[in-house]
């Protein structure tokens, strides 16, 4: 029990010393973390939040630091990393409000469509399906596979053996027949 009570005794001592020597350390530089982060951030009040979080990632992880002289640009390091943080999580939240006020407004403008507005997109669609039913079967086939079904110029040339500038020029075509069809 004596060993095991002299090696805590030593423990507690060797904290005491390292605590010491990071508050000698941080004494010397210690408005550092602050003007880096002010630096990267531009808002006193962001910097502020971001030199303490620094500081305290610093306290925890002094005992890492094999090379005490290195403290200043280990702490550099450490506030400006947590600044590139800070504003990476800003810049996330920035564009999940966005987008969360852009699905708002969607939503809002879909329910506004009336019911003018539904029956004129379903008589088109209607008409555009009977439009490409009377294409000639080479334009039409195309059509749907690329224009409906979402495959490539590339794989509809595969499976129909065509090749592929055929493809792309029966595709062209079909859509201008559609065009001038439905205006």
């Amino acid at each position: 029990m004596d060993a095991f009570a002299a090696s805590r005794a030593e423990s507690v001592t060797d904290d005491a010393s390292l605590e010491r020597e990071f508050h000698e350390r941080l004494g010397e530089c210690a408005t550092l973390a602050f003007r880096v982060a002010l630096g990267v951030l531009r808002d006193c009040a962001e910097a502020e939040d971001v030199a303490q979080e620094s500081l305290l990632r610093a306290y925890r992880n002094f005992h890492h630091l094999r090379d005490r002289g290195t403290f200043r640009s280990w702490l550099v390091r450490i506030a400006w990393r947590t600044a590139i943080d800070h504003r990476r999580a800003q810049r996330r939240r920035q564009r999940h409000e966005e987008s969360a006020a852009r699905d708002g407004l969607r939503q809002i403008i879909s329910a506004a469509q009336n019911a003018e507005e539904l029956a004129a997109s379903c008589e088109f669609e209607r008409r555009l399906n009977e439009e490409v039913d009377t294409l000639p079967e080479k334009l039409r086939i195309v059509m749907i596979m690329v224009a409906i079904e979402g495959y490539d110029t590339r794989e509809v040339a595969g499976l129909l053996r065509l090749p592929e500038a055929t493809v792309k020029s029966r595709l062209r075509l079909a859509r201008k027949r559609l065009a001038e069809r439905l205006r």
